[in-house]
C-alpha cells in the first residue's frame, strides 16, 4: 500500500472527516534534503471533522499525529491544515 493510500485509511478510520484531502507533494521537492526518491516523502493534508473540532490546535495536531503513527517516521515533510 501507497503512504499516501495509508494517510487517507489511517485519517478515515480515526477521523470520520466530512472533509480529507491528502496531496503528495514530493514531486516539488526532488532533488533536495529528505528526498530519498521514492515519490512519498512529502505530503499536505486538510482535514476537518467533528472530532476534531473542539480541541485545541496543539491537541488537534498531536491526534493526527498519534493516528499516523510509525507514518511519521517514514515522511519526511507533513503540511498539516486542521478544523
Amino acid at each position: 500500500m501507497s503512504i499516501e493510500s495509508e494517510l487517507i485509511a489511517r485519517l478515515t478510520i480515526t477521523f470520520s472527516p466530512s472533509r480529507l484531502e491528502v496531496v503528495n507533494e514530493s514531486h516539488k521537492h526532488a532533488g533536495h534534503g529528505g528526498d530519498d526518491g521514492s515519490g512519498e516523502s512529502h505530503f499536505a493534508v486538510l482535514i476537518r471533522a467533528d472530532a476534531l473540532a473542539a480541541m485545541s490546535r496543539v491537541a488537534r495536531h498531536r491526534a493526527v499525529q498519534k493516528a499516523l503513527g510509525d507514518l511519521n517516521q517514514r515522511i519526511h515533510a507533513l503540511a498539516l491544515d486542521i478544523g
